[in-house]
């Protein structure tokens, strides 16, 4: 039994999430998706397993996943066949062999996540599917002060909507916030991410750029004083990197 690692790219746009299981449940996922050309391939029904399963409309530059096959197939020769029956949001940008033991979810070390939002007095007619548009230009240097208080191990329970029972601490290693005149990008490196983390704590912090909740904020939802913001629109939201 070989084990193969795929990184894919794709738009996520039309799809919901990674994976839906349970209360609205959906074969209209990625990896449904991925699922299919890999049963065409090889004629196996596999498991895969990915990094991070990304959420309903969110997009992926780099998703590590993995699957094991007795096909005898090449990686160049599965990363073509698989490129020409996905649809055309989907990609695979590299296959590889792997050890027996590697696991795309369980072996790594940490997640990026970029959000890309657009400023500037007129939103791009062409960019507007993958960023969101702020009319106002964010405070960034307000924002990168609360995010201070983002990163570290804390119980994100309350920047979630997982649910009570699960593990709610989490390690943020970085947070980021930089941008110019046309587009402002923040991003968050952690171990890992509860459902709705990422989109809840970058829809605070907006919040906090915007001039609508003080930047103390993030401590007191950490406490349980205040609710976290809305999650933030997901068509901005990339999957940036899996570190192992």
């Amino acid at each position: 039994m070989r084990n193969i690692k795929l990184i894919l790219e794709y738009d996520g746009s039309r799809y919901q999430g990674w994976q839906r299981l349970g209360k609205g449940e959906s074969t209209n996922t990625i990896s449904n998706r991925i699922l299919d050309v890999i049963r065409k391939m090889t004629g196996e029904d596999v498991e895969l397993y990915c990094g991070s399963r990304t959420e309903v409309g969110v997009h992926a530059y780099g998703q590590p996943v993995n699957f094991k096959t007795t096909s005898d197939m090449k990686p160049y020769e599965i990363r073509q066949y698989m490129n020409r029956y996905l649809p055309m949001d989907i990609a695979v940008l590299e296959a590889a062999e792997m050890p027996e033991r590697f696991h795309a979810s369980l072996n790594a070390k940490s997640r990026t996540y970029l959000y890309r939002i657009a400023v500037g007095t007129v939103p791009s007619v062409f960019e507007r599917k993958y960023t969101y548009y702020a009319f106002k230009t964010p405070d960034i240097p307000l924002m990168q002060q609360a995010a201070l208080s983002l990163a570290g191990r804390h119980d994100f329970h309350n920047f979630s909507t997982a649910k009570k029972n699960k593990s709610a601490e989490k390690e943020i290693y970085d947070i980021e916030i930089y941008g110019d005149s046309q587009e402002i990008q923040i991003t968050i490196c952690a171990q890992d991410f509860l459902h709705n983390m990422a989109r809840m704590a970058i829809g605070t912090l907006l919040d906090v750029g915007l001039g609508k909740r003080k930047k103390e904020c993030i401590e007191a939802i950490f406490a349980g004083e205040e609710a976290s913001s809305a999650p933030c629109d997901p068509k901005g939201l990339f999957l940036q990197e899996v570190c192992y």
